[in-house]
């Protein structure tokens, strides 16, 4: 049988409560900011939930008491943050509260506003990416597809493994949700939620605006 792409939409109150924040045009941006942040926290923490993408060892920790049998996160599994910038950096700081622990590589890509199709202004991943690595892509809006496909087939010529990549969105359409599932089936998606337009220039109605926009007053 296939494999089919996975998206989930976690039914949490409080994704739902920063989701209506963040889409309420009158938001001020300090706000808006702190929604997108509590949404990567949230989004991450369902991220995590199947153990055996980010696995454990079983070990014993010495209390004031007495000793205690307990469960690490496996310190040789390496895991990283990819923020696509700029909007990708908006969920950073509540995916880095979860993962404190992640390395963080950088991906700057621009959109032109005709075409709408990205290009590279910054590309901060290694040279050769662990297979083993498990990666959270930070890109609050899967619009078009165009910067999540670019961003994907750059990791994965590194050496990333889709099988161990999860991505951190807040508004995902179909488009986006197309192209990522026929190329990466074995990928999954986090979202806030799921909106089933996007309009000529590029935008998920009815969305949330240019979250970059939006969060860094510009």
């Amino acid at each position: 049988m296939a494999l089919q792409l996975r998206v989930y939409v976690p039914p949490h109150p409080l994704v739902k409560h920063w989701l209506a924040v963040a889409r309420d045009r009158n938001t001020p941006g300090v706000l808006f900011r702190t929604a997108m942040i509590e949404m990567g926290r949230w989004l991450t923490y369902e991220a995590l939930r199947n153990g055996d993408w980010l696995p454990s060892i079983e070990t014993v920790i010495e209390t004031p008491l007495a000793l205690a049998p307990s469960n690490l996160i496996n310190p040789q599994t390496p895991i990283a943050v990819v923020p696509i910038l700029r909007a990708g950096l908006t969920l950073l700081e509540g995916i880095q509260a979860v993962l404190p622990l992640a390395s963080t590589y950088h991906l700057g890509l621009v959109r032109n506003e005709e075409t709408l199709q990205p290009s590279w202004y910054l590309n901060k991943l290694p040279s050769n990416i662990d297979p083993q690595t498990r990666i959270l892509i930070s890109e609050p809006m899967l619009a078009t597809g165009g910067s999540i496909m670019a961003a994907l087939a750059e990791l994965t010529q590194r050496g990333a493994d889709p099988s161990f990549i999860r991505i951190i969105s807040i508004v995902a359409a179909p488009p986006a949700l197309k192209q990522v599932g026929e190329t990466y089936p074995r990928l999954q998606i986090y979202a806030a939620t799921i909106d089933e337009l996007v309009n000529e220039q590029g935008f998920i109605v009815p969305g949330l605006g240019d979250a970059g926009d939006r969060a860094f007053e510009t």
